[in-house]
């Protein structure tokens, strides 16, 4: 990791700015997939599933036997803890249900919203060296609890065209309603065109590396909505001397092994105590299986000594980190000063994967500081807020004057005779 002490607010602007340069060859193909998914469909989408998975079957359907054979072959203590972590995650979800409310803003005038569901959704999974079953649960779930009639799910197979038994067993617990064997690229504009298989999506969810992130934000050029714009996955840490350095660098280190572009970042107003954790990140390093990817994001990360607590939250809100974790005593006291980040955790034993997997809260979260304006995916997500307003009769002779003078002032005369002739029928 890169230790600086007191940087000053250039360097800081430099690291919170996340600097990455821009590929065009990565954009250029993107639109090339794109286009011969959009031309070809299915041809196309099995074209490039073998090229870049090896597996070179036809049907890229997940059938309802593989679903079923998947739950034999998983062991029962991983069974019982995805549904535990089902259980969290609905809980917490469940509570995110918002009661239609309707307000009378003036008499004879009521208006309130309604949600409905996303019609049809499409859910990426990665699957790679980290084929991640629980954010089947984080999509899957929420799409279910909002009441999105089809629930598509993508994730690559390997080259006999298997797909990870964890990964469907989730599924069937999420209530995925179908499932497909397409990854990457072709994934993505599979589902914004849609084939002669996979069914064209209004909006997709879920991670991937940088080219599933370039493919969905050109699938947002393209009128399929996203749920939010990502970049590599990140951690911020706020520790002092009382931190715990065994504890601050096994929450670097879980953040640093989810790939070589992650980013993870620790602050604290004791330089000493920051030299404990470089330390211990080093002993426990040397045990991981996944090392060399940890190894490469840490060659990107950051130890930075500031001069206050005080200094380290306005640097995590310039960060704007996808998880924030406060390494204090009475954390929560400090929670005021937390202004943007995707997911919070507060105190020594509220470690990040606990939100990754089972706590309730979802791990689909902003990165590259789009926390300061984007929320994680939660209910809210997978759903469309309609607004309502009805008017009486009465209502509308109250409310019309000021309509009629509003849109006069604006110049829009048929805006205005559409009350004045409501108002002239009930005077006549």
């Amino acid at each position: 990791m890169n230790y600086i002490l007191f940087p000053n607010s250039e360097a800081q602007q430099k690291i919170t700015s996340r600097q990455v340069p821009t590929g065009l060859n990565l954009e250029e193909t993107v639109r090339t997939i794109f286009t011969d998914v959009q031309k070809k469909g299915d041809q196309a989408i099995a074209k490039y599933t073998q090229l870049f998975d090896g597996f070179e079957g036809e049907n890229l359907r997940v059938s309802p036997e593989e679903m079923q054979k998947a739950a034999s072959q998983i062991a029962p203590e991983l069974k019982q803890a995805i549904d535990r972590a089902a259980h969290q995650i609905r809980r917490f979800h469940e509570s995110q249900r918002e009661p239609i409310l309707r307000i009378t803003t003036s008499p004879g005038v009521t208006c309130w919203r309604e949600s409905r569901p996303i019609e049809t959704v499409g859910l990426y999974i990665p699957g790679g060296t980290a084929p991640l079953f629980s954010t089947v649960l984080m999509l899957g779930i929420p799409a279910q609890i909002a009441g999105c009639p089809n629930r598509i799910l993508c994730t690559p197979p390997n080259a006999l065209g298997e797909i990870n038994p964890a990964i469907l067993y989730a599924a069937q617990v999420a209530g995925i309603t179908e499932l497909y064997k397409v990854g990457g690229i072709q994934a993505i504009a599979g589902m914004t065109f849609g084939s002669q298989t996979l069914p064209k999506v209004d909006k997709i969810f879920g991670p991937g590396n940088k080219y599933v992130t370039a493919a969905k934000a050109y699938a947002q050029q393209l009128q399929v909505a996203i749920d939010l714009p990502a970049g590599p996955s990140e951690v911020l840490i706020i520790a002092d001397a009382n931190s715990n350095p065994e504890f601050v660098a096994a929450d670097l280190l879980a953040q640093a092994e989810h790939d070589a572009d992650s980013q993870v970042v620790v602050l604290s107003d004791a330089p000493e105590q920051l030299q404990c954790i470089l330390a211990a990140v080093e002993r426990q390093l040397e045990k991981l299986p996944r090392k060399k990817i940890a190894q490469q994001a840490l060659l990107s990360s950051y130890a930075i000594a500031l001069p206050s607590l005080d200094d380290c939250f306005a640097f995590s809100n310039a960060y704007a980190p996808e998880h924030l974790i406060v390494a204090l005593e009475n954390a929560s006291d400090w929670s005021s000063k937390i202004t943007a980040a995707g997911s919070v955790f507060l105190g020594t034993y509220s470690c990040e994967t606990a939100g990754d997997y089972a706590s309730g809260t979802n791990h689909t979260l902003p990165t590259s500081g789009y926390a300061k304006a984007y929320s994680g995916v939660s209910l809210d997500s997978f759903i469309k807020k309609i607004t309502f307003q009805e008017i009486t009769e009465e209502g509308l002779l109250d409310l019309g004057p000021t309509l009629e003078i509003l849109a006069e002032a604006e110049g829009l005369f048929a805006h205005k005779n559409a009350v004045s002739l409501r108002i002239k029928k009930n005077n006549s």
